[in-house]
This record gives structure tokens, C-alpha cells and sequence, in this order.
């Protein structure tokens, strides 16, 4: 699986013209689904990104004189009940762009498959952080995305490489 993890101010996906979901802040992710990805993918994801310390701790004070409020790197999802999270499902992740310039979508998952990944991440992370946290788009719709991306923070992270 690829994410995209950005630290947000606050998020929101809107599809025809209603808004499905938005949160405050924590962690807007988008999440790519390869043809490879198995539940252990699924389960390494999950684990990652709650635990995946981005935020301050706004309690202690930085350690140098920069623009940061509390110390950075502190504290993670699950160490702030307050930070929500907010996944849109996105196969263009795995696009390639190698030969001409249409891009290619076979590495990623199709349909059903890739339904079937997305849902027990978001079950593994409601498991984790209580439903109320989670929040997502609309798998398989054109969506909007918007967010206020805090800092910038922004991960890329593949569960089947070493080097991202």
C-alpha cells in the first residue's frame, strides 16, 4: 500500500457538491492499493500511522528558537484524542508515467479487491482510534479534496519499500 500522509489544519471531501466528510486536525491520508497488497500490508499501514509521531506537544517547550509551538515530533495519534483522520481512497498513486504520456494504472488494485484492502484499514484504524476519529471519502467517486496542509508535513511511505 502507498500513502500520502499530510499533517492538516483541517480537510474535507466533498462529492457532488455535498461535503461526505471533513475533521480538524490530524492526518489527512491518501491511500493508494496495489495488485500485490495483502492484509499484512493492511495491518503494517494501520499500526504506522497511528502510532506515527508528527505532532507537537504543545506542554514542552521547543528546544530551538524557530517558529515551532511545543516541541516537534512528539506526540501521535494515539497520544492525542483530539487529532482525527481523514483517508481517500486514490489507485492513481500507483500511476506510472514511463512510456508516452497517458498514464498507466496496472500495478493498482481493481475494484472489488481493492475495496475489500480499503475497508479493513479503515476498520484496523477505527480499532484502533474509535469510529469517531476516522473519518473518509467515497470509495470509487470523483471526489473534491480540500485541506490546509499545517506545517508543511508531508509522508510518503510505501508498505513494500524500503527506500520511500
Amino acid at each position: 500500500m502507498r500513502v500520502v500522509i499530510q499533517k492538516v489544519k483541517r480537510a474535507a471531501v466533498t462529492v457532488d457538491s455535498a461535503v461526505v466528510s471533513s475533521i480538524q486536525k490530524g492526518l489527512m491520508v491518501l491511500v493508494g492499493i496495489s495488485t500485490s497488497d495483502t492484509m499484512a500490508d493492511v495491518e503494517k499501514l494501520s499500526k504506522k500511522i497511528v502510532g506515527l509521531r508528527l505532532f507537537e506537544d504543545l506542554s514542552i517547550a521547543p528546544e530551538t528558537a524557530t517558529k515551532w509551538y511545543g516541541k516537534p515530533w512528539s506526540k501521535s495519534l494515539n497520544d492525542d484524542s483530539a487529532l482525527e483522520i481523514l483517508c481517500v481512497s486514490q489507485f492513481t498513486l500507483y500511476g506510472t508515467v514511463k512510456k508516452g504520456s497517458k498514464p498507466d494504472f496496472h500495478r493498482a488494485a481493481k475494484g472489488q479487491e481493492a475495496r475489500q484492502l480499503y475497508d479493513s484499514f479503515l476498520d484496523q484504524l477505527r480499532g484502533s482510534l474509535g469510529n469517531e476519529r476516522v473519518k473518509d471519502g467515497e470509495f470509487g467517486a470523483m471526489m473534491d479534496v480540500e485541506l490546509v496542509n499545517d506545517g508543511p508535513v508531508t509522508i510518503v511511505w510505501d508498505t513494500q519499500k524500503t527506500d520511500l
